[in-house]
């Protein structure tokens, strides 16, 4: 007998009608023999009207009580589902993530998983029932209630599939799989049929917003096997493991994009030991994360810094640099908030050469320039103009035929 950790994400369980339906899909998959657990979002929408709520009240919300709200949206749909099944003839219990104790830290909203306490889920499973955990909540060791951010119902099912040693955790979301690209800008993208941990942690940092990072991280540090598939539909989804043989065949997995992206330069600043913690200092102590840097060095002594930050970021960073230009001796302080980062990603370019050559050259072919290059393992990114993007990603696409199935 497997077990097997169920995910339903907010439109998953958008209505009763949906409910229900996960209910059905439920039953179905432990007519085979298995056990399951399932954890679910709130209802979709939900969780930014409780939001709106808080605000309506107080301007910056108390952080504890927005949990306590916040937490409120799970526990309406696990009481739901916990009832379709039972009207069904299938024995359920739902929890709330504070019933399971599933401890956390005490970060709210924004709380990271501790441990998980699984003696009551073990005790229903060998009952014979269905256990229903609410997603995106915990619990700490004080007994407050504590939300886990975004999307944080995927860290919980891959947490409670760890903790149970499950034979895999399956996120049912609105796409039938992770692509080798967003469909709707390569239309012949196509589904994966596997991916590693490594990839999708690139792909899902570079902009595809599949799965929650966090969820990843924690799949790959307890190996436990993910697999994305539809709600709406049959099919086998994409399975997310650790590195295969196999897997070397296919040199490159996917293509990511980001269009939250602004580019900032500091010109002709004094090239000095310690320019770039002066520069970057400032940035990070306005809570600013920075993605790519580049430096150039001039021959006259002077450096143009060059780095990226969230396009929300862009006003408020421009503002520091503009105060640092005349402090550090700056010639000029310039940015552009029309940019995106286009970026290639497979684990098989650890033993091929030429990716960076045939990326370069396709993008030249089509007239694209390059403003900056970021480079890891598994993984090479581009900034360029925004007008480029749709047109980048489409001829890379093809030109590393990602729409043609790999060879057996």
């Amino acid at each position: 007998m497997a077990l097997y950790v169920h995910k339903y994400g907010g439109t998953s369980v958008g209505s009763t009608e949906r409910i229900k339906h996960v209910a059905e899909r439920v039953i179905k998959a432990r007519q085979k023999g298995d056990d399951i657990v399932v954890v679910v979002s709130a209802m979709s929408g939900e969780t930014n009207r409780l939001l709106a709520l808080a605000h309506e009240v107080q301007e910056r919300p108390n952080p504890r009580e927005v949990d306590v709200l916040l937490s409120t949206g799970e526990q309406v749909t696990i009481a739901l589902l916990a009832m379709a099944l039972e009207a069904k003839g299938c024995p359920a219990r739902s929890y709330t993530g504070a019933q399971v104790k599933i401890i956390t830290d005490e970060a709210h909203t924004k709380a990271r998983v501790e441990r998980i306490d699984n003696e009551a889920i073990r005790a229903d499973l060998a009952a014979g029932r269905v256990v229903i955990v609410a997603g995106f909540q915990g619990v700490t060791e004080a007994g407050d209630l504590t939300t886990l951010g975004r999307g944080g119902s995927d860290t919980t099912a891959v947490a409670l599939a760890a903790a149970l040693k499950a034979d895999e955790c399956l996120i049912f979301t609105d796409v039938d799989g992770v692509y080798t690209t967003d469909p709707r800008v390569e239309p012949r993208a196509r589904r994966l049929e596997r991916i590693t941990f490594e990839e999708m942690l690139e792909m899902a940092s570079l902009g595809s917003k599949v799965l929650q990072i966090r969820s990843v991280e924690f799949a790959g540090k307890y190996n436990v096997p993910l697999r994305v598939l539809s709600s709406f539909q049959e099919g086998e989804g994409t399975l997310i493991t650790y590195e295969e043989s196999e897997m070397e065949k296919a040199v490159i997995s996917g293509i990511a994009f980001n269009r939250d992206e602004a580019k900032l330069t500091l010109e002709g600043v004094p090239d000095k030991p310690g320019i770039a913690h002066k520069i970057l200092g400032p940035i990070a102590a306005a809570n600013i994360e920075v993605d790519m840097i580049v430096q150039n060095v001039a021959g006259d002594a002077t450096t143009d810094f060059t780095f990226t930050v969230h396009r929300n970021e862009f006003a408020k960073a421009m503002e520091i640099l503009q105060k640092l230009c005349g402090e550090l001796g700056a010639k000029a302080v310039t940015g552009d908030d029309k940019i995106v980062k286009v970026s290639v990603v497979g684990v098989g370019m650890r033993s091929h050469a030429g990716i960076a050559s045939t990326m370069f050259e396709t993008l030249a072919k089509e007239g694209i320039n390059i403003r900056m290059i970021s480079t890891s393992e598994i993984k090479i990114s581009v900034v360029m103009d925004e007008k480029y993007l749709e047109l980048a990603v489409r001829s890379l696409h093809e030109a590393f035929g990602l729409d043609k199935e790999p060879a057996a």
